[in-house]
């Protein structure tokens, strides 16, 4: 028997970070799909415009604000979604922050930050729900990661660390979650147009819109398989490029990145906000 799968007349689909970019867009995607979204974002960032733009869809959005780096806030939050919603059938685990990091100025505080959103962020909401899903027997979560988590890019010491340790703690609880009936996808986009990789230093490649990407991750829950990675053109590439000895894989991404040895003063002066 295959490990089930989520469906809008099942329960709700929550997912977190769906104030902007690519999170905004898919639970504009799954209320129009018939799914009720509970949608968490921090409490300081409503979601009334979002609500209002998807009046009259099939499906509906609720709000339920939390800081997901808060543990007792987001086992609050799971609590309060089912309470008020329903059983969250499908967990899509979007929230996530990009920090650049340069070797000429390392900032511990972008690794933590990076950590305390990206990993702990994911893991503060996953545990409440999995218990909730294990004991219906059957759920459906899915973590958003980045072929940023293959290797190291330029800028994206913090950020590939925690999309590649998401990698792996998906992979390794698939064997239990498996067993409890529960579905676990992790999704590898390449470079989308959102406010995060707006922060970027270099040159992205095959750069995809925020609306090409959601229409993406939606396809993935109702038929993608354990990995689903986007566009192909890019992060197939990216996994042969994986193959390849160190040296050439560095040159690749000069290359494709545009990223060039540059005096020390000029990434001084390069900022980030």
């Amino acid at each position: 028997m295959s490990t089930y799968r989520a469906a809008p007349k099942d329960g709700v689909a929550w997912i977190t970070g769906g104030s902007t970019g690519i999170g905004r867009a898919v639970a504009r995607l799954l209320a129009r799909q018939g799914y009720t979204v509970a949608v968490t974002v921090r409490p300081d960032d409503p979601l009334d415009a979002l609500i209002a733009e998807t009046e009259g869809m099939a499906g509906r959005i609720l709000s339920f604000p939390s800081d997901v780096t808060d543990e007792a806030g987001m086992a609050a939050a799971v609590a309060a979604i089912e309470s008020q919603a329903g059983p969250i059938v499908l967990a899509i685990f979007n929230a996530g922050t990009y920090l650049p990091v340069r070797g000429d100025d390392l900032q511990l505080n972008s690794f933590r930050q990076s950590f305390d959103v990206n990993v702990f962020g994911v893991l503060n909401g996953l545990a409440p729900v999995i218990e909730r899903m294990r004991n219906r027997g059957r759920g459906h979560v899915v973590f958003m990661g980045s072929i940023s988590a293959y290797f190291g890019w330029p800028t994206t010491a913090a950020y590939a660390a925690t999309k590649a340790a998401i990698n792996v703690i998906a992979e390794a609880l698939k064997f239990d979650f498996d067993k409890m009936n529960i579905r676990t996808q992790v999704l590898n986009p390449g470079f989308i147009d959102t406010p995060l990789t707006q922060k970027s230093a270099f040159s992205m490649p095959a750069m995809m819109s925020v609306d090409d990407a959601a229409e993406r991750v939606c396809r993935a829950v109702r038929k993608g398989g354990f990995e689903v990675t986007f566009p192909r053109r890019l992060t197939w590439g990216m996994k042969l490029l994986f193959l390849l000895p160190r040296p050439l894989r560095e040159m690749a991404l000069q290359t494709s990145t545009r990223w060039k040895a540059e005096p020390i003063v000029y990434l001084r002066r390069s900022t980030f906000d």
